[in-house]
């Protein structure tokens, strides 16, 4: 099996178009083989989106770092609806150039996506970090993309993540707070949408 978090340049290119709506906006989402969720929109990261819109309908002038970001579908959304300038970063190289497409086709110029595993290459300190975390990719990654967010917050800068109950939700709540005040804003279909500040 393919995992969306590994590159493979052998695999055959089969390009999908996702359609999307939110906040009476228009979104169109090219996908493809060997990135994550390339059939349909993910329910989690449109869970993860809505929840954090609620929260932030508006944020021009704030930074967001859109952590895994695949095809680019979190960051965009955020990036077009809130004002927010979005860096999305992501290991795999086909979803990069996908979101790099996704970019220039939904007209977010505000959002700039560059390759980056986990926070390697990142060098900036955001607002807001936001992150539906690869949970195949397993529990190493995934704590290393939650605890180490807090080295790229700004003071008073929130880091929202979502799990799903049966992938580990209160272990990484119980995670989290080595490092956070963590609150749950939501649940839907089993999935945990959290919310962590620095202590």
């Amino acid at each position: 099996m393919e995992h969306y978090f590994t590159n493979n340049s052998d695999l055959k290119s089969e390009i999908r178009e996702l359609p999307y709506t939110i906040a009476n906006t228009e979104f169109k989402f090219l996908s493809d083989n060997g990135v994550f969720a390339k059939n349909k929109i993910d329910y989690a990261s449109s869970f993860l989106v809505t929840s954090f819109l609620n929260n932030h309908p508006e944020l021009m002038g704030s930074k967001v770092l859109d952590v895994g970001c695949g095809y680019g579908f979190i960051g965009l959304v955020i990036g077009k609806i809130t004002k927010a300038d979005v860096d999305l970063i992501d290991v795999n190289k086909r979803a990069l150039h996908l979101c790099e497409r996704n970019i220039k086709i939904n007209k977010v110029d505000n959002c700039n996506a560059y390759l980056s595993d986990c926070y390697e290459l990142v060098k900036n300190k955001y607002d807001y970090i936001i992150t539906n975390p690869p949970i195949r990719a397993g529990k190493e990654v995934v704590n290393k993309i939650l605890l180490e967010a807090k080295e790229h917050l700004k003071n008073n800068g929130e880091l929202w993540c979502i799990v799903h109950k049966d992938q580990g939700a209160k272990s990484t709540k119980k995670t989290l707070e080595e490092c956070y005040n963590v609150e749950i804003v939501g649940k839907s279909k089993g999935f945990y949408c959290f919310k962590a500040k620095i202590c």
